[in-house]
């Protein structure tokens, strides 16, 4: 459908999250599984925990 839109050949499996990662388009690729885990460690970096007053 892709192809027959913008006349050109595609490259296989360009849509897939590995050739996007290979082509620099996105940063990582995470399993369902660890991505809860993985998503609180990105938060935790843009938005660190406030260090509790002595």
């Amino acid at each position: 459908m892709i192809e027959q839109t913008i006349r050109e050949k595609l490259p296989e499996g360009f849509q897939r999250a590995e050739y996007l990662l290979d082509h620099g388009m996105i940063d990582m690729v995470v399993h369902r599984h660890a991505l809860k885990d993985r998503l609180g460690r990105l938060v935790g970096y843009l938005a660190p925990a406030k260090p509790k007053a002595a």
